[in-house]
Order: C-alpha cells, then sequence, then structure tokens
C-alpha cells in the first residue's frame, strides 16, 4: 500500500499543501480519488492529511481546498489577537509566575488562545468524510499522533477499515477511534505556545499536546499500518541546515549568546523537525539489512519499505522573516521581547506565522520542489518503473523495520 507521511511544524505545514497541489496536477491523478491508501500525520501535518481523506472525490480538488485553506489563513483565524485577550493571557502568566506558590494552583495553560482553529477545523472536514473515503476503499487509514502529558507516551488515533493493525510499545499506543476535530487540535497544540486538549483515551478522560513531541519515530505509524511505499513531506531545509553548521564550525569570532527566541526555535526544530532524517537513515539500514538476511527466522513477518522524501529547497524561517511586519502588532512586540536571534535562526517566527502572505509563499515553495522531483513522485505513487525497479510492484514476505 502507498503511505503518506506528514510531519509535523506550525505554519510550516502551508509547504505540504504545496507539494500535495503539484501532485495532484498529474494527468494521471487529477480527476481520480487520493492516492493515499494510509495517512498519518502530526500537528500541522495532521490537518493536512485528514483534510485530504475527508474531502473525498476528485484528488485534484481536495489538493485544493488543503492549499486554499492554507492561501486564506490569517493570525486570527488559529489564535486570538484582540487587545483585552493578549492582555488578560500577560497578566495571568505575571501572576502565576509572582503569586502562584501562594495561591497553590495556576490559570496559566498556554501562551495563546487557539479557540478560532477549532471553528477553521469543523468547516473544513466534512462530515462523515473519512468515514465515507474509508467505505468506498479510497482510504485504508487515517493515522493522528498527540503526547500524552501524563505519562509522556505517544498515542496515534487511527480511523480505518475494520482489522487495521493495532500495536502498543512500551511509549507509543494506538487507539482505533473516529477523528474528530478535537484530535487535530490536540496534536496541534504547540507545546507551552497552545493549551492542551483533553480526549478520550481508551475510557480514560487525558490532556494531550502536539504529536510532534514523543513521535520520534514518524514513519512508523504508517508502516505498522501496512504501507510499502511512503512519500514523506518534511519541512526542514537541509541546505539551510548544513549552512549554519559550516557557519558554526568556520566562525573565526566568539558568538553570541543566544537570546530565548533563538532558544526556543532550537527547542520546536528538536520537536519538528529532526526525527524525520533520523528516522528515513534507520529505514534506509533496515532496508539494507532485509536484503541481506531476509527471511532468517525473524521473529515476525517483514518486508522492505520504499521511502521518497520532499524538503524545502529554502531556509523558511528566512522566508518568514520577510513578512514579520504582518503579525498582529501586539504579537510581534511580545516577539521581539524575547530577543533578536540570527538571521538564519529565527525558526519560532516561522512556526507561528499563520498569515496569508507567508503561507502562500510556502506553498507556492512547495510547489515548486515537488515539480522538480515530479518523475520521482510519479513512479513512486504509481508504481512506474525506475532503474530496473518496480516501485508499486508485490514484495516478497521480507523484514518489516522494527518501528
Amino acid at each position: 500500500m502507498l503511505g503518506l507521511v506528514l510531519t509535523a511544524g506550525g505554519a510550516r505545514g502551508a509547504y505540504q499543501a504545496g507539494v500535495l497541489k503539484r501532485i495532484a496536477e498529474l494527468p494521471s491523478l487529477r480527476d481520480r480519488p487520493q492516492p493515499f491508501e494510509i495517512i498519518a500525520g502530526a500537528s500541522a501535518g495532521a490537518i493536512n492529511g485528514t483534510i485530504l481523506a475527508a474531502q473525498g472525490g476528485e484528488f485534484g480538488k481536495a489538493a485544493d481546498e488543503v492549499a486554499h485553506v492554507w492561501s486564506q489563513l490569517a493570525v486570527e483565524r488559529v489564535f486570538r489577537t484582540d487587545v483585552a485577550t493578549m492582555l488578560c493571557g500577560g497578566v495571568s502568566l505575571l501572576r502565576d509566575f509572582t503569586l502562584g506558590s501562594l495561591f497553590g494552583w495556576t490559570g496559566t495553560y498556554g501562551l495563546l488562545d487557539p479557540s478560532p482553529l477549532a471553528g477553521l477545523l469543523e468547516r473544513a472536514l466534512p462530515p462523515n468524510g473519512i468515514r465515507g473515503a474509508i467505505e468506498r476503499g479510497e482510504v485504508y487509514a487515517v493515522a493522528v499522533s498527540a503526547t500524552s502529558y501524563h505519562s509522556g507516551r505517544s498515542y496515534t488515533f487511527v480511523q480505518g477499515r475494520q482489522g487495521h493493525a493495532i500495536w502498543s510499545k512500551s511509549r507509543r499506543v494506538v487507539l482505533p477511534v473516529t477523528l474528530t476535530a478535537q484530535h487535530i487540535l490536540a496534536s496541534g497544540a504547540i507545546p507551552i505556545v497552545f493549551p492542551p486538549v483533553r480526549l478520550d483515551a481508551g475510557g480514560a478522560e487525558l490532556w494531550f499536546g502536539d504529536g510532534g513531541m514523543r513521535l520520534v519515530q514518524p514513519l512508523s505509524p504508517a508502516i505498522r499500518l501496512g504501507a510499502s511505499r511512503l512519500l514523506a513531506i518534511g519541512v526542514r531545509s537541509a541546505r539551510a541546515a548544513d549552512t549554519l553548521a559550516r557557519y558554526e564550525v568556520a566562525s573565526d569570532h566568539p558568538l553570541p549568546c543566544p537570546p530565548l527566541a533563538q532558544v526556543c526555535g532550537v527547542f520546536l526544530n528538536a520537536i519538528f523537525l529532526d526525527h524525520l532524517d533520523a528516522d528515513v537513515d534507520h529505514l534506509k539500514r533496515m532496508n539494507e539489512l532485509v536484503a541481506a538476511h531476509a527471511g532468517n527466522g525473524a521473529a515476525e513477518p517483514m518486508r522492505r519499505v520504499n521511502p521518497l522524501v520532499l524538503s524545502p529547497s529554502e531556509d523558511l524561517a528566512l522566508v518568514a522573516q520577510r513578512f514579520e511586519h504582518r503579525l498582529p502588532r501586539l504579537l510581534r512586540f511580545a516577539l521581539d521581547g524575547l530577543g533578536t536571534p540570527d538571521a538564519q535562526s529565527a525558526d519560532l517566527l516561522s512556526y507561528l506565522l499563520f498569515d496569508s502572505a507567508y503561507t502562500s509563499t510556502l506553498v507556492d515553495i512547495g510547489y515548486r520542489d515537488a515539480d522538480a522531483r515530479i518523475g520521482e513522485i510519479e513512479a513512486l505513487v504509481l508504481g512506474a518503473e525506475v532503474d530496473g525497479q518496480i516501485l508499486g510492484a508485490p514484495e516478497e514476505p521480507q523484514l518489516l523495520p522494527p518501528h
């Protein structure tokens, strides 16, 4: 089966919408249902994946809807930016820091109020859309990941065809559910920035936050559900990361102590961006091991998995800086209070800039990046022959990488 993996990334999720838009323009796919039988996402990736699955019908229209949501975005449609709300949040935080120990309780659960996002998701997700796609055979399963603030475990909520895989590991739990906007809100609740979201977790009411926090193997849900071919769309520019690494080593003068804004950006990078690269490397090593030792008494059935990964060709932090002036004035004032990071390290802004000018630019970048590799993508999606290998052909039972 063909799987789609969409990683976390806040406002950077608009890049994924551009990639999907270009893929949907392939003549062989445009007027057909979306081709991904398994869709797995976290945070912004959960938003994109569930909208794509729920829209049903033609792939082109579904991908256009995902791109439309991002292209028409405004900060106030994601979190409240009015002066009263922002000031009340600041006063609440100050009160908790100064008097919380005296009262024995606090009232601040997140820096921003994301209540408008709930309405946006309700409008973008057709009622029973995912169930209809499953019943029509267009989708096998949709997986959305979130992190429990109680145990720290990664929960994957799966809505799929009857009999889909269910597994439990020491730090990972899978629950069959009917996905709702609340699951998406929980998956996208950026820690500290947005408050936790309460969900029914197998009979217990638990509080959840962003799915990217503990999902150290983002390919795992799609592979466990049965995908043998994977298209993964990340939101980190490998080129930008390499440039920063070279600058760090080659610098001939002491680097200044990073301000809190830069520290927060690195923190969010660690949650959202670093896991995919490591997981792909792990998968490739396991595929090599499978090829060399297939069938040698493995404890569980295993197989090779063919991945294709797309990531931004541009540094999205630098792109975000061009649109910083479009943030609401009060929020921009608050972020400026955290200090001005290096231009190439301004990642915090790139996660929170839910503005149509910025997100439309990311959609365009994603579209161009997908266009540059459209031959590889089409070969993976349609199972065409590449370098003598039939990517979509059924494979002999082999070792499934232990994700």
